[in-house]
């Protein structure tokens, strides 16, 4: 396993990480977990990314269930969560990065995990009701509180980023160091383009999400929407029609060639292609068997595979289908 440091800080973190979104809670229980928790970490994943609003905070109960069955030292992984659409429907409960919520959020995190503080608390969308300067604050008194280590954002634009960097740095705040973006083979500018001048301007760093496009750089959804599958479940309900796109589907196919080519699966290009990008600290993955997260990370010996030619392939396979 290779370490990238988050950004300009010194946190270093897995190239490959593990995430419960859509599994933990709805499609693996708190033994399930343990299991393939065990497994990325047998692989050298140290960071461990969740949510307060996956599975309603059962995500978060169910990973805690799991470090403390592993009994791992807590110096050696990293668990993050995120807050924005919290678990209730009061104004100052949903849909908010006001103080107030923030700052209540975080305990509940912390007493469903049964964690003292967590590595890294992301703001898990902009919100446009609550001033930078208050959300900025909030986040730095968090850290100052001892609650969470690092701070960040995810799907913020380029413009807010550097609105809150800009704040921290003013007040001698703790600044944002991570950003939490979907990137993949087909959803890419905003990484590669829109954030192109934050690496080198404020040293972001990116632990980027959905890097199989919910699955359908799999393959596994070329001929319908398999029974089990994440198309299947009733909440996932809203993916469906991308995930049966039949122009991305017929990309898909050409990138099969590709990956047959350079023994690769079709879900090990895809994470490979992600991994390679110098500005991702880390992609994060997820998996609901053992034998699935073990076909993911052989995704790491195709990585240096990828020449400009076969890069250039990549593209071509691609064309139209880029966002």
């Amino acid at each position: 396993m290779e370490y990238r440091r988050l950004g300009r800080s010194g946190l270093k973190v897995s190239a490959l990480s593990f995430g419960s979104w859509v599994t933990y809670g709805n499609q693996m229980n708190a033994a399930g977990a343990r299991e393939i928790m065990a497994a990325a970490w047998d692989h050298g994943v140290n960071f461990f990314d969740n949510a307060e609003v996956y599975a309603q905070g059962e995500s978060e109960r169910i990973m805690g269930v799991a470090l403390r069955a592993l009994k791992w030292p807590r110096s050696r992984y990293l668990v993050s969560t995120k807050f924005y659409w919290g678990l209730a429907d009061g104004p100052n409960e949903r849909n908010t990065l006001n103080r107030k919520y923030l700052l209540q959020a975080i305990d509940g995190s912390l007493a469903r995990f049964g964690l003292d503080y967590v590595d890294l608390a992301y703001c898990h969308r902009p919100d446009p009701h609550t001033p930078i300067e208050e959300t900025v604050w909030a986040m730095h008194d968090m850290i100052a509180a001892g609650k969470a280590l690092y701070w960040g954002t995810s799907e913020w634009s380029a413009e807010e980023i550097r609105a809150a960097w800009e704040i921290a740095e003013r007040h001698h705040l703790h600044k944002p160091v991570v950003e939490q973006p979907q990137y993949n083979l087909f959803y890419r500018r905003r990484v590669e383009q829109e954030y192109a001048r934050l690496y080198a301007d404020i040293g972001i760093g990116l632990t980027t999400w959905s890097p199989l496009a919910s699955g359908l750089l799999t393959g596994k959804y070329r001929n319908g929407i398999p029974a089990g599958s994440r198309g299947a479940l009733d909440s996932m309900a809203w993916l469906r029609e991308k995930l049966t796109d039949q122009t991305k589907l017929a990309a898909v196919e050409r990138l099969a060639g590709i990956a047959r080519e350079l023994d690769a699966t079709l879900a090990q290009l895809a994470l490979a292609w992600t991994v390679r990008n110098p500005h991702v600290s880390s992609v994060i993955t997820g998996a609901t068997s053992v034998a699935q997260l073990q076909d993911n990370f052989g995704a790491l010996a195709i990585v240096p595979k990828l020449s400009a030619a076969v890069l250039a392939r990549i593209d071509e396979a691609l064309a139209g289908n880029i966002e």
